[in-house]
């Protein structure tokens, strides 16, 4: 039980990682889509498309990383925060915080003298490692470090939004939409794909969620740049 913790939480951490990189270019595909798509309802003016489509990607890749970084560091000193609580209630009040730990192991379903001896032998090994474990469920030598976070944020944003600015501006004028809607389409199956894997959510239901979500986007900003802009110009 003890050895099994460590290799679930590292799972658990990888696949959280997993679905981050895979929402992140999920975000890029559908907001780039959405604006060069929107844009091309405008215009066909391959300057104007690009250029909206490399600020959309640019501006997405930055707040991605900016908000990941906030969040992530507001974590990290949450957590800082409750393990110098944690290491002063050891040191000042080493009684109570071996009860709480009995009291913890009691409500996994061991007995009271078992619970008791589980906790006082792991308490004697490394008393500060037993209980953030335990009680926080953190591991104090592998907090999650903001700028990782960022940059992953804005590099898995950043794959995701190449490929529907590549498929608009490529192609002949005629074709530009349809590659977009077809490349993108394939794209976000396979994010669909991948964000059932790491949620262990149904891979149909979840790729068709997907989607649909990226067709009414794009539908809806062509339509508004169809409406609002001037094609050929």
């Amino acid at each position: 039980m003890v050895h099994h913790e460590p290799h679930a939480d590292a799972s658990g951490s990888t696949l959280n990682w997993l679905r981050a990189a895979v929402l992140g270019a999920n975000d890029g595909i559908v907001s780039v889509a959405s604006i060069v798509v929107g844009v091309a309802g405008a215009t066909s003016h391959a300057g104007f498309i690009l250029t909206a489509g490399v600020a959309g990607l640019s501006a997405g890749a930055l707040s991605m990383a900016v908000g990941e970084y906030v969040s992530v560091s507001t974590q990290r000193d949450t957590e800082r925060a409750l393990l110098a609580k944690e290491r002063h209630e050891l040191a000042t009040e080493p009684e109570a915080e071996l009860e709480e730990l009995t009291g913890l192991y009691e409500k996994k379903g061991l007995s009271r003298a078992t619970a008791r001896r589980v906790a006082a032998e792991l308490t004697a090994h490394d008393v500060f490692a037993a209980h953030v474990e335990a009680e926080l469920r953190i591991d104090p030598n592998d907090l999650t470090n903001p700028w990782h976070a960022a940059f992953a944020s804005a590099a898995s944003f950043t794959l995701g939004g190449v490929i529907p600015l590549l498929a608009i501006v490529l192609p002949p004028p005629e074709w530009r939409i349809a590659a977009t809607i077809g490349s993108v389409l394939i794209a976000l199956m396979v994010t669909g794909v991948l964000s059932a894997y790491a949620g262990g959510a149904n891979k149909t239901t979840a790729t068709l969620r997907v989607v649909l979500g990226g067709i009414i986007a794009m539908a809806i900003t062509y339509g508004i740049g169809r409406a609002f802009g001037v094609a050929g110009i």
